[in-house]
């Protein structure tokens, strides 16, 4: 079998769809109500789908979420994805998994977020850990990860702080342009004022490739420690697996002093209302 290398990935994934459900092309353009020649040119690239079109495919076809969206992706659309209330009846399961993996990650710090960084649930090693740098009422007000880290930033930071804020609304910013959410605009505007922030962020962060991890830096019984922030996502496999609900993701504080131990800074008294156990 020859291969032909093809940049746009549309023809692709609709010749295999109709495979899939064995609809010949001039079945699947009797229910689009267009002619077989048009599905012919979009399985040969000779002409592009609209997102009206795309959407009558996957209804046509009877696609799911997400394979509805690897088909807009593939089309160079973002994914329609709306949101998911993690706290649903349907999604019990879940959180009962993610419980336990936070518990089972004490003493180390651990979050889980969703897609706009909003905390959803901590472990005792964050509060532990936490309650060191800010008072517990306002550890408890705070349930945005990025907020949380604007909120202990230094207005005479660092250049390491600095490359790390602006990291991180990099990455808020394409999410929005991905999104055209007015919410996720507002954030960014919101966390650009915050005296820590340089003037420059958008041209440092430009010149930096998406980072696996960053240091920050924390106080242990008053003293200064470095740590490793490392995210795990949990969410679809697939291409969508970033774009696809539930789309969250754990994010780990490691020492990186490997012989700091944290199990002597936890807390079984420790106390938050994201804490559920």
């Amino acid at each position: 079998m020859k291969f032909v290398k093809d940049e746009f990935a549309f023809p692709r994934f609709l010749k295999f769809w109709r495979g899939v459900f064995k609809v010949s092309q001039e079945e699947l353009a009797f229910q689009l109500g267009c002619s077989p020649r048009h599905v012919s040119r979009l399985e040969t690239g000779e002409c592009r789908p609209s997102e009206t079109l795309i959407q009558q495919v996957a209804d046509t076809l009877g696609l799911g979420k997400r394979d509805h969206n690897h088909l807009r992706i593939a089309a160079g659309f973002a994914p329609d994805e709306p949101g998911l209330d993690f706290n649903s009846r349907e999604m019990n399961w879940l959180r009962k998994a993610m419980l336990r993996t936070l518990r089972a990650l004490d003493p180390l710090p651990a979050t889980l977020l969703d897609s706009r960084s909003n905390i959803l649930m901590v472990n005792r090693g964050f509060v532990s850990l936490f309650t060191q740098q800010v008072s517990e009422e306002l550890l408890a007000k705070l349930d945005n990860n990025f907020d949380f880290v604007f909120a202990n930033a230094d207005p005479e930071h660092e250049e390491g702080r600095a490359d790390t804020l602006s990291a991180i609304l990099m990455a808020s910013q394409q999410a929005a342009l991905f999104s055209n959410n007015a919410e996720d605009l507002q954030h960014i505007v919101e966390m650009e004022k915050h005296p820590a922030v340089p003037s420059d962020w958008k041209q440092r962060a430009a010149g930096m490739e998406p980072m696996a991890s960053f240091r920050v830096q924390l106080k242990v019984n008053g003293q200064e420690e470095n740590f490793f922030n490392v995210s795990t996502t949990v969410g679809a496999l697939g291409p969508a697996a970033f774009l696809s609900e539930p789309r969250l993701t754990i994010n780990i504080l490691y020492p990186e002093d490997e012989d700091l131990d944290l199990t002597a800074v936890l807390r079984e008294d420790a106390r938050h209302p994201l804490l559920f156990y």
